[in-house]
């Protein structure tokens, strides 16, 4: 099988969750306390797309976003995956 090579669009990935938040009135607290952070810096971060949540924080997001993790995540077209 060929490699299968992706990019998360980190920007696109953040506005995403924004506006999943926004669908089910929740703000950045929310997400600070369901993830465990002390501080809101890492949500923040996601927000404006400088960084991408770790695996542990997208499972979280998953289940309070009522998102499959590959809804959350944005990634190039030209990305494909193979099923079998």
């Amino acid at each position: 099988m060929s490699p299968v090579y992706i990019t998360i669009l980190q920007e696109e990935t953040g506005k995403r969750i924004k506006e999943l938040m926004e669908k089910r009135n929740l703000k950045v607290k929310d997400l600070q306390e369901a993830c465990g952070f002390e501080q809101p810096q890492a949500v923040y971060k996601w927000l404006s797309g400088q960084c991408l949540p770790s695996l542990e924080s997208l499972a979280v997001l998953s289940i309070i976003l009522e998102t499959p993790m590959d809804g959350i995540l944005v990634r190039s077209k030209a990305a494909s995956f193979f099923c079998f």
